[in-house]
């Protein structure tokens, strides 16, 4: 089988095509012929070594994957079924490749009305969407939710989720994002100063500025979630000092919150927005467009 894989830190350059022999999937395990690959802002980098996840190369990157069942020792599944799912994240799970081994209770049967492609794209977002929204926020109906990003991967699930769940929805979106972000339900787009308040879950998908001056927007007792900046112990005293709770995300390859999105989905109630596909080789040329930003939605691999 082709896989992607690197031997050392750097650019785009370094994302090798390699033949590999096809992994063996454990008793627990199913081997999916991979049909599409999502791919993540992480993944750019834990390429260039700006994270420690993976630690050191060789490694391949991967875990978004949509295919079809080639092996199953499990009865969860069996030969030919439509699978996606996120597994083993965050440990390697090798999804830059024609076959993976993959956990059983990682993946779920992928729905007809989504095809590999958007598939592919949908579960570390949505995931992430889900577990900031509905596992750790617990958002009601009625509940004002400011959701950062509106525009990108995470964000464009999370207003759709949002509003399934009955929330008044706020999101941060410039350019051309901000009418993306209204088509997808959102009640208010607002730009960079979001001058709002009495908001009660803040969904921080960027870091940085919008991170800090979300804590003014917050009602008393408000939830600050985020996505990207759990480990900033400065901004997570000064949301304590002000009365705030606040929350990180670590998302995980949750099969019960990846059949609440399949049901949305199957209702109509959120679409996946791919916003570029290339061929499994151009690897390198889908990291570059990762890494220049602007996208509205996700870059999908097809294998």
């Amino acid at each position: 089988m082709r896989m992607i894989t690197q031997h050392t830190f750097g650019g785009p350059e370094v994302l090798t095509v390699v033949d590999a022999p096809v992994p063996s999937p454990q008793p627990t395990e199913v081997l999916v012929r991979v049909s599409a690959i999502g791919l993540n802002p992480l993944e750019p980098r834990l390429r260039a070594g700006e994270h420690p996840l993976l630690g050191q190369p060789p490694f391949v990157l991967g875990w978004d994957i949509s295919g079809v069942v080639e092996t199953a020792h499990t009865w969860r599944f069996r030969p030919g079924d439509e699978v996606f799912g996120m597994p083993l994240f965050p440990r390697m799970a090798g999804g830059y490749a024609e076959f993976v081994a993959a956990p059983a209770l990682h993946l779920v049967h992928k729905p007809a009305s989504l095809s590999h492609v958007e598939a592919a794209a949908l579960p570390i977002v949505g995931l992430t969407a889900w577990q900031g929204l509905v596992d750790i926020g617990g958002v009601t109906k009625g509940d004002r939710v400011l959701i950062h990003g509106g525009g990108g991967g995470v964000g464009h699930v999370a207003i759709q989720l949002a509003k399934s769940l009955g929330a008044h929805v706020i999101t941060t979106a410039r350019g051309d994002k901000r009418e993306f972000a209204a088509s997808l339900g959102a009640d208010e787009v607002v730009g960079e100063d979001f001058a709002v308040g009495d908001v009660d879950l803040v969904l921080d998908t960027l870091g940085g500025k919008a991170a800090w001056r979300s804590l003014e927007v917050l009602r008393p007792g408000g939830h600050f979630v985020t996505a990207v900046a759990d480990e900033d112990t400065e901004l997570i005293a000064k949301v304590e000092a002000a009365g705030l709770r606040f929350s990180g995300i670590g998302v995980d390859p949750d099969p019960i919150a990846l059949r609440g999105l399949v049901s949305l989905v199957e209702a109509g109630k959120l679409r996946v927005h791919v916003a570029e596909t290339f061929p499994f080789a151009r690897i390198a040329d889908a990291h570059r467009r990762l890494e220049r930003g602007g996208l509205r939605g996700k870059v999908v691999l097809t294998v």
